[in-house]
């Protein structure tokens, strides 16, 4: 068992990949000689050189579109795009191009990458470099989406994501790469589609994404400890495919739901969790779900103004207070 930084998990990650299987390759802007923008892939140029790990043009569409070629190919590119932002520039690979080759070649073409980015705020980079764009995603069939929210899970996830036969959206939190966790010793491997509870509780349930993970938990701690109401925090981890199970059933001894979310509020992730539970667990609610979002703006640059856009432990703890209590 060792303590490793989120970033430091990330290189972990991609090497216990790369080392396991020989077609796993690295590709992105500034990723192999520089280590990456957020030092998240330092090493890796040393330890499997020059043409296993690349440096691109500054071009996501053809970081993309190499990607994509060398997957349909054989190999099982990980395309770094620096900041999710910029999947913008690239879309059409993103929604057009991998979750539909299989489909439309009738599986005689498959796309098994991983493109992993930087997503969210919390660094002060403004609206065009601090997006949580995952509600962009999961919206498009064919793709897999996850979002670590700890070292471990990072390693765990990224294991999974490369060895999936199909394209797999990696959001990692750029406000979490500094963050330190208890990683296992060996391989790590996680299964797409799995939610976890990180905290059990009783009064109500919380699910929470990347770094509305350790808000939610904090907020939890402090719910209890000043108001006696006793949350359950599941970590949702992956948003396609969506552990249902875990949701449904944490709801189901709870009776009431919560979502945590920092991407904007119209057609967050959570209003798809909200409308599933309503389907399938109304009559095991007690109270109406209630969604913690960011609001449908621009994320501001200024300190004071972003803090107060995303989700806090303090709004947190407010907002399920006072659900609570009506």
């Amino acid at each position: 068992m060792a303590e490793l930084t989120y970033r430091d998990a990330v290189a972990r990650g991609i090497a216990q990949e790369m080392e396991r299987d020989d077609d796993v390759v690295f590709l992105g802007e500034d990723v192999a000689g520089a280590g990456g923008v957020f030092k998240a892939t330092v090493g890796l140029l040393e330890k499997f050189g020059p043409i296993r790990v690349r440096d691109t043009p500054i071009s996501e569409q053809a970081i993309m579109g190499a990607a994509m070629g060398a997957a349909m190919t054989g190999l099982r590119p990980i395309a770094e795009i620096m900041f999710s932002d910029f999947f913008a520039v690239c879309f059409d690979y993103i929604a057009n191009e991998f979750p539909k080759s299989r489909y439309m070649s009738n599986g005689q073409l498959k796309c098994p990458l991983v493109v992993r980015t930087g997503n969210g705020a919390g660094s002060r980079f403004g609206a065009q470099h601090s997006q949580s764009v995952e509600n962009w995603c999961m919206m498009i069939p064919g793709l897999k989406v996850v979002a670590p929210s700890n070292p471990r899970d990072v390693i765990g996830l990224m294991a999974a994501a490369v060895r999936d036969p199909d394209p797999v959206i990696f959001f990692e939190h750029k406000s979490l790469y500094a963050t330190k966790g208890e990683v296992p010793d060996g391989e790590i491997v996680d299964t797409l589609g799995t939610a976890a509870v990180a905290r059990p509780g009783n009064d109500a349930t919380i699910l929470a994404l990347a770094l509305m993970v350790p808000r939610a938990l904090a907020a939890a701690e402090k719910l209890k400890v000043e108001h006696g109401i006793d949350c359950e925090v599941v970590d949702v981890r992956s948003l396609v495919p969506l552990d249902t199970q875990t949701i449904l059933g944490s709801v189901a001894r709870t009776h009431r739901l919560f979502t945590v979310e920092e991407n904007p509020r119209l057609c967050g992730w959570g209003a798809e969790i909200v409308s599933i539970v309503a389907d399938e667990a109304f009559y095991d609610l007690d109270g109406p779900p209630v969604r913690i979002t960011t609001p449908h703006i621009p994320l501001p640059a200024a300190d004071i103004l972003e803090d107060i856009a995303l989700p806090s432990v303090d709004r947190i703890v407010d907002r399920v207070k006072r659900s609570m209590n009506s």
